[in-house]
């Protein structure tokens, strides 16, 4: 097997090895203690700034897994911070938000994109609408709805501070050793990005129903004639991206935020896209789309430890490290073989 081929197939790794040396070059040439910046605090930060990617990039690639590209993940994840915002400041009335608000919030702004996605879905799968354009009007109503709904709201385009979900302490496991604080002592969303991670791998790879999925996007003839509706099996998907970027999307507004904020792109800030860049680099693995969210997640946050360490770069710069990451990812991945039948309208015969 050549150098070509071994990186073809192993892109994930040979990607994670090569930003692991990036940052390890960095740290020699800048002449820091690498545990100045790789410590766990950073890690914390990086696995918060992974979240609403991971989670956004796990129902993008169930949606392209079954034949159906959801561009409109930025969109839906819009819906999703603002309605989660709001759901929280119209609960709780006129007394103070109280944690079980914000959870109520968090499964309001779930099943409101879901529903959402079922507009979507209709339009793609029964009325064969183009995806791309479908999903680009979802893009683009979101940027307008978002300012527009806070406005309505609250008087601005950003709501009032809202409190965050709080951290839950497990007694015993958060004294372990860097996993403790990383899990055990963290934001409950965390451990729900992981979880929702190992599901979404285990339906996919294990069970009969993601053998559907799985077919739907790359035999959908076959598929039917084995007796199975390959449109039902599509729009499950499709409902089940939106309802996951609606909680990606909740979760930087309460989860990790402090409300909803409106201005240019909003907060989501193009997190969207680089969801679908993540389960790109992936290659349709939930693992190894949250390994890439982690990963820009990190470049994310590389800015805050940089500062613990005295190095002070403007904002303008640091605020592009994960869009060079996003960059740096394309070109390392190269040519990903995408489902053979995405995009692409089915009928049944009984249609």
């Amino acid at each position: 097997m050549s150098v070509a081929d071994y990186a073809a197939e192993h892109r994930l790794a040979v990607g994670g090895g090569l930003a692991a040396l990036a940052a390890v070059a960095a740290i020699t040439l800048l002449e820091l203690p690498g545990a100045a910046l790789l410590t766990v605090g950073a890690a914390e930060r990086s696995l918060q700034a992974a979240m609403p990617i991971a989670l956004a990039a796990i129902g993008g690639l169930y949606a392209e897994k079954s034949g159906v590209f959801n561009i409109g993940l930025e969109g839906f994840m819009i819906f999703g911070a603002l309605t989660a915002a709001a759901a929280a400041w119209l609960i709780s009335g006129e007394s103070a938000i109280t944690q079980g608000d914000l959870w109520l919030a968090i499964l309001v702004a779930v099943v409101f994109c879901a529903l959402l996605t079922v507009a979507f879905a209709v339009l793609t799968i029964r009325y064969e609408a183009d995806q791309i354009v479908a999903g680009l009007a979802v893009w683009f109503i979101g940027l307008g709805f978002g300012p527009f709904g806070a406005t309505v709201l609250w008087g601005g385009v950003s709501s009032p501070t809202l409190p965050n979900v709080n951290d839950v302490v497990i007694p015993g496991l958060a004294e372990v050793p860097v996993l403790g604080p990383l899990l055990f002592d963290a934001s409950p969303l965390v451990l729900l990005t992981l979880v929702l991670t190992a599901l979404a791998w285990v339906v996919l790879y294990r069970t009969r129903y993601g053998y559907w999925i799985q077919a739907a996007g790359e035999n959908p003839e076959a598929l039917d004639t084995a007796g199975v509706d390959v449109n039902r099996v599509r729009y499950a998907t499709v409902i089940f991206s939106g309802a996951m970027a609606g909680l990606a999307g909740a979760t930087l507004s309460i989860g990790i935020g402090s409300g909803f904020t409106g201005t240019g792109v909003t907060m989501v800030d193009g997190r969207g896209w680089i969801a679908i860049v993540a389960y790109l680099f992936g290659n349709y693995n939930p693992i190894g789309a949250f390994l890439a969210s982690l990963l820009f997640g990190a470049m994310d946050m590389l800015q805050i430890q940089l500062q613990t360490v005295g190095i002070a770069l403007p904002g303008s710069i640091t605020g592009l490290f994960p869009y060079v990451a996003v960059l740096v990812v394309l070109t390392l991945v190269g040519y990903t073989r995408v489902p053979a039948a995405v995009g692409e309208a089915y009928e049944t015969e009984s249609e």
